[in-house]
């Protein structure tokens, strides 16, 4: 199953206005279960830099079910990911892509954000994901 277009237009929007009320301009992207763009919105004056590392943190969190946040801490060097980000034609392993989850529990998508602080970045895209469902899977072996 996939997030469909009336929900990913709706995670935009919650993301527009609550970048709107933090007073920053993101780019802000929205990728279906299998990675595929399925929405996506520049704010005016939004670095076009952050066009790409939005788009990527959502592919990323998709790829692996879980926040770029999360995989940034599993990519240091020593750690289990290390490298990580060179693969898939490169990801994005810090905060600001989430994982879309439907009431089912089902991964349907993701939700990238770029433009601002990557805690800033992380708040816009919850904002987004909370409209359309949550953004945790059910537990899975290889999460730390």
């Amino acid at each position: 199953m996939h997030v469909n277009s009336k929900d990913a237009e709706t995670a935009i929007k919650a993301a527009i206005k609550k970048a709107q009320a933090m007073g920053t301009q993101m780019c802000i992207a929205v990728v279906d279960s299998g990675a595929n763009l399925k929405a996506f919105h520049r704010m005016d004056d939004a670095w076009v830099g952050s066009i790409d590392i939005a788009i990527k943190k959502a592919k990323t969190a998709v790829f692996f079910g879980m926040p770029t946040g999360q995989i940034g801490k599993l990519s240091q060097p020593g750690a289990p990911l290390y490298g990580i980000e060179h693969s898939n034609d490169g990801l994005i392993t810090f905060p600001g892509g989430l994982p879309i989850v439907d009431t089912d529990g089902v991964l349907v998508g993701a939700i990238g954000v770029s433009g601002s602080t990557v805690e800033n970045d992380h708040a816009v895209a919850l904002a987004g994901v909370k409209t359309i469902g949550a953004s945790d899977l059910p537990a899975h072996p290889w999460r730390t």
